[in-house]
């Protein structure tokens, strides 16, 4: 600005002398209290807290046996630890759904799943296989069932056939990777082989807990909230709480099915550790 301008505008305010030099003192206090409030405004900014994890529970037996108080119970525990849980029941628990689990960020996945050993016609088993609730049909997921991903499962005689999933599946059709998340098998079997488990955790699962053998529904339903509370409100290891369960519940009364964890490795870890 040039300090020789003197002559107001038509229609404009005149400056009177003196003005420049009180206009110029104010503009610096202005600036000096901007830079002093600044540092203050930036320390009473509010935090950004991180989102808490998310866990699911797949009531895939809940069409057929539900149980309501023991899903109120493992939700309450969860919740208790910090998750926010996420319920899929009955009909919900398709081949699609099983196929994009990865994709929603669950750190802990809770079956409470029929599954069972599938064998060829000479009784070899094979591999071990997961239900859905999805019936069977020879023109849905051709891709899948054509590359040995998918079988047909029923509990019996007396139930329908519905989709189940085996480890080709979780290796080949779920979306993307598990980030650390740990898997709890509550149906039969899920530690006969490990096949399963082992497409579980290359999948990016970090740790795999389930049966060896056939399990009695209200005996599990009864065991599966003891092992959370100890992962999850005790926060003890995975070997402790296996342990733990398996001393304080014990074997299945009937099929004397042990609870186990895969791999090994994951023994010695927290809930917390593995997740992370």
């Amino acid at each position: 600005m040039r300090r020789d301008a003197t002559k107001a505008a038509p229609g404009s305010l005149s400056k009177r002398p003196g003005t420049q030099p009180i206009v110029a003192c104010l503009l610096s206090l202005a600036l000096l209290i901007a830079t002093l409030l600044f540092p203050l405004a930036c320390s009473e900014a509010p935090s950004i807290s991180a989102e808490p994890p998310k866990a699911a529970i797949i009531d895939q037996l809940y069409s057929l046996q539900p149980n309501e108080a023991f899903i109120s119970e493992v939700a309450g525990e969860l919740e208790d630890y910090g998750f926010e849980v996420a319920l899929y029941q009955g009909d919900e628990v398709t081949v699609n759904l099983y196929g994009q689990l990865p994709s929603y960020g669950y750190k802990l996945i809770i079956f409470r799943a029929h599954s069972g050993l599938l064998g060829s016609k000479e009784e070899i088993i094979e591999r071990t296989c997961l239900f859905t609730n999805e019936p069977y049909s020879q023109t849905e997921h051709v891709a899948e069932q054509l590359s040995d991903q998918l079988a047909m499962a029923r509990i019996d005689e007396h139930h329908p056939w519905v989709f189940g999933i085996g480890d080709k599946f979780v290796i080949q059709s779920m979306t993307v990777q598990f980030d650390n998340t740990v898997i709890v098998m509550m149906g039969c079997s899920c530690l006969y082989l490990d096949d399963l488990a082992q497409a579980f955790i290359d999948k990016g699962a970090s740790a795999y807990l389930a049966w060896d053998a056939t399990v009695a529904l209200d005996y599990v339903d009864e065991a599966t909230p003891y092992l959370l509370r100890q992962l999850c409100l005790e926060k003890v290891s995975i070997k402790k709480a296996v342990t733990s369960t398996m001393n304080v519940v014990g074997l299945d009364p009937q099929y004397k099915a042990v609870l186990g964890y895969f791999p090994p490795s994951s023994g010695g870890k927290t809930l917390e550790e593995l997740i992370k």
